[in-house]
C-alpha cells in the first residue's frame, strides 16, 4: 500500500510553499522520518520527513513549483521495488482539486475576454495563485501585465514581487485593460556580456526579504540616530566570568546576551520604541520579544527571543544560541520567526564599523550592533584607548519622536558602559 507525501501545515498566514529540493530519487529506499523534500515559504524553510520506511514510489511536484498546503508530493511504496513513476498530464493533476472544473472555466472565461479586448493572445490556462491573486488585488495591478513563471503560464507571488520591484503600473477601476502600460522589462545585456552571465531565480524566502524591505522603506518614516559605547567594562566581565559562565550554564558568554538585556530595559522606559501603528491606533505592547538577525546562506531571517525582559542573561544567551543553530541548519519553525517586537542586528561580526539598519515592519525601531574597535577616546581630561563600538537606532518616526529615540539609545549606552545596572535593574 502506498502512502503519500502532502504539504504539511506550514503555520500561520502561510497558504503555499515552494518545492526547493527533493533529497531522494523515485526508486531510492526510504527511512521513517527520514528527510524527503525540502520546502520553500515566505518565512522559513521546511523539510517534510516520510511517515514510514519503504520506496520512493513517485514525484508528482518538480523542484521549483508552487504548492498549496495539503498537496500531494509524492509517494511512498511499503515494499523494496518502487512504483513506476507516474507521468500524469497536468489536466489530469489539475482535475484532483475539488475546483478543477471551475478554475477551467474561469481561465477559459479569462482568455475569452482578454482576446476580445486586446486581439488574441497566447491562453493562460491557470489562474493566478491565491497569494499572487491577493498582492494583485492590493496593488490594483491587471494579470495581463505579468509574466507567469509557474505550470502552464501561471502567476506566482514572485512574479507580482518582481512586477511591482520593477514599478509595474496600478490600474484604475475605470481603466481599460488593452490600455495599461506594459511592466518595464530589464534592457538586455550587450552580446559580449550575456554568455558571462547566470541568471538564478530568487528563492521565496529572498522575494520576501527584498518585498518587505522595500515596504517598510515605502511605509514608516525611517530614520537613524547614533551614539557609541565603551565595551570596556562588557568585555572585562566577560572575560572574568566566560569560563565559569560555561561550565555552569553549558553555553558561552557573548555579547549578544548583555545587549538584549540593555534593550529591554530600555524598552520598559520608553515603550513608544516597543509599539507599532495600527491604522490610526498605536498598540503598545507590554512585553519583549527581541527579534535576532540572523545571516544564512539563504538569507537573512529574524528568529524571536520572546519574552526576553523576563530573562536572564543566561537564559537569553541559550536561547539565542538555540535559534541561532536552528537558523544555520535550516530547522526555524513559523513560530520562532513570529512575533518579534523589537530587533537587534550585529553587523560587527562581519567587519561593519557602521550602518542604517531597515525597520523590520511592523516593529517601530531596531538596533545596529557594530564592530569593536580600539580608538583613542577622552576620558577624564585624558586620552586613552578603549575599545569602541558605533550603535545606530532605525525608528519610525511617525511613532517614536526623536528625544524619545535619543534617550532610548543613551540608556543602552548606559547599561553596556555599567554592566551592574543589568543585575540591579536599574
Amino acid at each position: 500500500m502506498a502512502t503519500e507525501i502532502r504539504v504539511p501545515t506550514l503555520g500561520e498566514s502561510v497558504t503555499e510553499a515552494t518545492v526547493g529540493k527533493w533529497f531522494k530519487k523515485v526508486g531510492d529506499a526510504i527511512a521513517a522520518d527520514e528527510p524527503l523534500v525540502e520546502l520553500e515559504t515566505d518565512k522559513v524553510t521546511v523539510e517534510v520527513p516520510a511517515a514510514g520506511a519503504g520506496t520512493l514510489a513517485e514525484i508528482t511536484v518538480k523542484e521549483g513549483e508552487t504548492v498549496n498546503v495539503g498537496a500531494l508530493l509524492g509517494s511512498i511504496s511499503a515494499g523494496g521495488a518502487a512504483a513506476a513513476p507516474a507521468t500524469k498530464p497536468q489536466a489530469v493533476a489539475q482535475a484532483s482539486s475539488p475546483d478543477a472544473a471551475s478554475t477551467t472555466k474561469q481561465a477559459a472565461a479569462e482568455t475569452a475576454k482578454v482576446a476580445g479586448d486586446a486581439g488574441p493572445i497566447e491562453p493562460r490556462t491557470m489562474p493566478p495563485a491565491p497569494a499572487a491573486a491577493k498582492l494583485i488585488a492590493e496593488h490594483n495591478l491587471s494579470v495581463e501585465q505579468l509574466s507567469g513563471s509557474g505550470k502552464r503560464g501561471q502567476v506566482l507571488k514572485g512574479d507580482v514581487l518582481d512586477a511591482i520591484a520593477r514599478g509595474a503600473p496600478s490600474q484604475p477601476a475605470e481603466t481599460p485593460k488593452a490600455a495599461l502600460a506594459p511592466v518595464v522589462a530589464r534592457a538586455p545585456s550587450p552580446a559580449e556580456d550575456a554568455p558571462r552571465e547566470e541568471r538564478v531565480r530568487m528563492t521565496k524566502l529572498r522575494q520576501t526579504i527584498a518585498h518587505r524591505l522595500k515596504e517598510a522603506q515605502s511605509t514608516a518614516a525611517m530614520l537613524t540616530t547614533f551614539n557609541e559605547v565603551d565595551m570596556s567594562a562588557v568585555m572585562a566581565l566577560r572575560s572574568k566570568y566566560k569560563d565559569v559562565f560555561e561550565k555552569k550554564h553549558g553555553v558561552k558568554l557573548g555579547f549578544m546576551g548583555f545587549f538584549t538585556k540593555a534593550v529591554t530595559h530600555a524598552l520598559k522606559e520608553i515603550p513608544a520604541v516597543n509599539a507599532e501603528i495600527d491604522g490610526t491606533d498605536i498598540i503598545y505592547k507590554n512585553f519583549a520579544h527581541v527579534g535576532v538577525a540572523v545571516g544564512t546562506d539563504k538569507g537573512l531571517v529574524v528568529p524571536v527571543v520572546r519574552d526576553a525582559d523576563q530573562m536572564s542573561i543566561a537564559e537569553i544567551e541559550k536561547e539565542i544560541g538555540r535559534l541561532g543553530l536552528a537558523a544555520r541548519d535550516g530547522k526555524l519553525s513559523v513560530a520562532d520567526m513570529q512575533g518579534g517586537t523589537f530587533t537587534i542586528s550585529n553587523g560587527g561580526v562581519y567587519g561593519s564599523l557602521m550602518s542604517t539598519p531597515i525597520l523590520n515592519a511592523p516593529q517601530s525601531g531596531i538596533l545596529g550592533m557594530h564592530k569593536i574597535q580600539d580608538r583613542p577616546v577622552v576620558v577624564g581630561g585624558q586620552i586613552v584607548i578603549r575599545p569602541m563600538m558605533y550603535l545606530a537606532l532605525s525608528y519610525d518616526h511617525r511613532i517614536v519622536d526623536g528625544k524619545e529615540a535619543v534617550t532610548f539609545l543613551v540608556r543602552v549606552k548606559e547599561s553596556l558602559e555599567d554592566p551592574e545596572r543589568l543585575v540591579l535593574d536599574l
